[in-house]
């Protein structure tokens, strides 16, 4: 199995790691090549109209983007599952997998990445904002999408087997950098609604989260099949056979 998901914004390079294990990113050369030929040329002011980010942010991230440089060591980068720090990243609680799982999440989890393209969880990043959405000219390419669609799609088929379950628990912005009617797999995408009063909403700070969980959840029971997915059951969600109603997805009820 293979699963997407979305990068956070908040990024935490402080808490101790729990292995030493790391990697390098497939795409190190063409995040180089974005950092050094755009992002660095970029002002505070204009990384503020740009990110549409405050003034301090502005300057945060311009400071990160001239401190950027390669080689990528334990020194000055930090692997991507331990940097991101969103409502994913808490569903997934990375820092409590056990040792014994790591080299299961590292075959199975992909990151996606305006800067980094794809990230498994234990290639090492720098400190980075890049939005995917982010409406930025990379050589003849009007956006990141465009710089990215064709490079994404075609390394994530040549990781995929035949006949591979492929799970996007990424946001539409970023699953949006992938092909998908050139994906060589079908794509399922779960949902999760909560009630709230009488109606059945997707509820985005337990949404985020709960993909995360899902994540989790495949890690620690070593899921395989649709059916071990339906199993999912974490924080009391529950798969419902009544409201997957579309081809493709699975929704998750609490």
């Amino acid at each position: 199995m293979k699963i997407v998901v979305s990068p956070a914004k908040s990024l935490d390079y402080e808490t101790a790691l729990p292995t030493t294990q790391h990697t390098q990113p497939a795409f190190l050369a063409q995040a180089a090549h974005i950092q050094h030929t755009v992002l660095q040329q970029q002002s505070p002011k204009q990384l503020s109209e740009l990110m549409h980010i405050s003034d301090k942010l502005a300057q945060l991230n311009w400071q990160r983007n001239q401190d950027w440089e390669l080689p990528f060591t334990t020194t000055n980068a930090r692997p991507a599952v331990y940097a991101f720090n969103g409502d994913v990243y808490t569903g997934l609680d990375s820092y409590s997998i056990e040792a014994s799982h790591l080299d299961r999440l590292q075959d199975t989890l992909r990151i996606l990445s305006g800067l980094y393209g794809i990230l498994k969880p234990l290639d090492l990043i720098q400190p980075y904002r890049l939005e995917m959405g982010t409406k930025l000219p990379v050589d003849a390419h009007a956006n990141l999408y465009q710089f990215w669609k064709t490079q994404l799609t075609q390394h994530l088929n040549d990781e995929l087997e035949e006949g591979e379950l492929f799970l996007n628990l990424a946001s539409n912005e970023y699953f949006s950098a992938i092909d998908k009617k050139a994906l060589k797999v079908p794509v399922i995408t779960p949902q999760f609604k909560d009630w709230k009063g009488d109606k059945l909403k997707i509820i985005s700070f337990y949404a985020k989260k709960a993909r995360g969980m899902m994540v989790r959840y495949i890690i620690d029971t070593n899921a395989q099949t649709l059916d071990d997915l339906k199993g999912f059951n974490y924080e009391g969600y529950g798969f419902s056979e009544e409201y997957t109603t579309k081809a493709g997805e699975l929704v998750f009820v609490r």
